[in-house]
């Protein structure tokens, strides 16, 4: 049985499963645990956390890893794209995680524009990261970021959209893979081949030729056909399950 600490205070509200709501620097975090923590007590950082997400289409990931002891954890820090500003707050997030014990290396699970958050945490801390797993993940600043959600972005940064272009290769996940790539971080993604929000030649493919160059493990799946959506290939895909039960547990 899956442990049942709920908190209402909090605006988090289709978590999929009882969890430990709690506040880090005046925002809003949650915790899925077990009834039995595997050893080290191991954890998932999901993004984007935001009031309706994570939900009950990830249970699939969630009840096995849950079962085998691996923790979900996440923070809300609403529209946020990457920014130095932005990943000391998720830095923050992690310390308070540590603090209540758990392992000092998560998986990280970013979905769509979750994806660049956690990323662009990743690269400002590389000794602090057991894997990356992403569904659909946004990794490019210059693709769905700037294209759509620009007013987020350009406040995220507190920059003008050309300063920050100016300094694209300090900000952008593709141009900064190598730390990852030498504390040996192995990734695994899925993206689909007809994403039109979120092109995978312009965000998971670069992701993956940036890997490549350092030689280290990252496997990307491209699912035929499939766009931004919702799709079972994305939701309960079992080479992805796998691949996060092996890194959470297996050590």
């Amino acid at each position: 049985m899956l442990l049942s600490s709920w908190s209402t205070a909090f605006a988090i509200t289709k978590l999929p499963f009882p969890s430990t709501v709690f506040e880090v620097e005046g925002r809003e975090a949650f915790v899925m645990e077990s009834d039995e923590p595997a050893e080290g007590r191991p954890w998932i950082w999901y993004a984007p956390t935001l009031q309706v997400l994570p939900d009950n289409s990830h249970a699939f990931y969630f009840e096995p890893l849950l079962k085998q002891g691996v923790a979900v954890a996440g923070i809300d820090l609403g529209e946020v794209r990457g920014a130095p500003r932005s990943s000391e707050q998720f830095l923050n997030f992690y310390h308070a995680m540590v603090e209540k014990g758990y392992a000092t290396k998560p998986l990280l699970l970013g979905q769509s524009r979750g994806g660049l958050m956690l990323l662009c945490w990743a690269f400002r801390n590389p000794d602090k990261v057991q894997a990356f797993v992403g569904i659909y993940p946004v990794c490019n600043l210059t693709s769905w970021p700037l294209n759509y959600t620009k007013a987020a972005v350009l406040a995220d940064y507190a920059m003008s959209e050309s300063e920050l272009l100016e300094q694209l290769e300090r900000f952008n996940p593709p141009s900064n893979m190598e730390a990852l790539a030498k504390n040996r971080v192995p990734m695994f993604m899925v993206h689909g081949d007809s994403d039109e929000w979120v092109p995978v030649e312009d965000n998971s493919g670069l992701i993956k030729d940036a890997y490549k160059t350092y030689g280290s493990d990252i496997e990307l799946k491209i699912i035929p056909g499939e766009g931004h959506n919702m799709a079972p290939a994305f939701f309960k895909n079992e080479s992805l399950l796998e691949f996060m039960l092996k890194q959470s547990v297996e050590k």
